[in-house]
């Protein structure tokens, strides 16, 4: 077995003894083309011109710059504005069910426009019984005129009956002297007089509280009686009720959160049904730095850009300014008294007046961004800029 392994190994190829091995050569590199010896001497000669074109125009940069600042600063910009328009709740002050909502979602609408009925039939009937009220105190009012006058007839009926007993006690008082009538009938005209005599005091009186309630005056016109204004003023509520029961538009504009009613649904007093916004008179309310509006006077020019418009371009005026910063007006105002005060940069509410009778343009809807440039008038100038200067390098040092 070992002898066949050793037939099949091909012999090892022997090498002379005398013959010299030649070690490997190193691939030799080609040198550089001419045109990249070029580029590579070239590259820095052309940093170097760059860069001193560059301090050249230094300069000029900063004369730029220095000249923008002083003649700039005539605009104040801000972005920090909104499209506002007058929004209400649209509401009624009675309690009822809906039975018709007359709008659409998103329908423009005039003053007046009827926007939804609530079922009127109990607030008729509240109508119908103060009416009725009303025609009662009428009638009361008139029979106490007449109750009035009977009692003024009977107190007088009363003093003729009290004067007859007066002449019957008189003579029988005479007669009694001389012993020609009794002393009982005396006494009996007496009693009778004195007796007619309080029938008649409470008659007159009777009559007093009957005028006392005619107001003093028993002519007095029904329609000025404090009872018939009372029951008229009743008819008048109702009345008011059953108008409350029909909801119009205050003012022009769009309705909006429609669907909220729908017919059947009760709605209680001064519950928001929708919501009415004036699209046809709108406003920019902004909100700049207190560093802005150094400048910044009611009526001059502005000119506004909407972030939904880019292209598009609105004027107005400058119409106020609050007198107050916005966070004066917060819940919890930012009143830090602890020695680790912060100065942080008011910013104070300006109001926009925009011209809006150019109907080429978009129609703006509340709570649009915008971006305000108010045209001041007042540039930085050269004092300002030097003040400012030197003020930084005073910092600095």
């Amino acid at each position: 077995m070992a002898e066949a392994l050793r037939k099949s190994v091909p012999p090892a190829r022997e090498e002379a003894p005398d013959t010299p091995r030649t070690p490997p050569i190193a691939p030799v590199a080609a040198p550089p083309p001419a045109h990249d010896r070029n580029a590579a001497h070239n590259r820095p000669r052309r940093r170097d011109r760059l860069r001193w074109a560059l301090f050249a125009l230094l300069p000029f940069a900063l004369i730029i710059g220095c000249y923008w600042y002083v003649t700039g600063g005539e605009v104040m910009s801000t972005d920090d504005a909104y499209v506002e328009a007058d929004k209400v709740g649209v509401s009624t002050d009675v309690s009822g069910i809906v039975k018709e909502v007359a709008v659409t979602e998103n329908q423009h609408v005039t003053a007046g426009q009827v926007l939804y009925r609530l079922d009127p039939r109990q607030f008729q009937i509240a109508l119908d019984n103060a009416k009725a009220n009303l025609a009662q105190t009428a009638l009361a009012i008139e029979a106490m005129k007449q109750d009035y006058k009977r009692m003024v007839s009977e107190a007088a009926a009363q003093q003729a009956q009290v004067d007859l007993d007066q002449v019957n006690y008189d003579r029988n008082a005479a007669l009694l002297r001389s012993a020609t009538v009794a002393q009982s009938v005396y006494d009996q005209s007496r009693y009778t007089l004195d007796n007619d005599k309080g029938k008649l005091a409470a008659l007159r009186e009777q009559a007093q509280v009957q005028l006392a309630k005619l107001g003093g005056d028993p002519d007095v016109d029904v329609t000025r009686h404090p009872q018939y204004l009372q029951a008229q003023a009743q008819v008048a509520e109702a009345q008011r009720q059953l108008d409350h029961t029909v909801i119009t538009a205050p003012f022009a504009g769009t309705v909006t959160n429609v669907p909220a009613i729908a017919p059947g649904k009760y709605l209680a007093a001064s519950t928001t049904a929708f919501f009415l916004v004036d699209t046809d008179h709108v406003w920019i309310d902004a909100t700049p730095k207190e560093t802005e509006l150094t400048y910044v006077r009611p009526g001059q020019s502005v000119t506004v850009t909407v972030d939904t418009y880019p292209d598009r371009v609105w004027h107005g005026v400058v119409d106020s300014v609050s007198p107050a910063a916005a966070q004066e007006f917060s819940l919890l105002p930012a009143q830090n008294t602890s020695g680790n005060w912060v100065k942080v940069v008011q910013r104070v509410p300006m109001r926009v007046h925009l011209d809006t009778s150019d109907k080429t343009l978009p129609p703006l809807r509340a709570g649009m961004s915008v971006e305000v440039n108010v045209d001041t008038g007042h540039a930085r100038g050269l004092p300002r800029f030097l003040t400012r200067w030197f003020g930084e390098a005073r910092r600095d040092r």
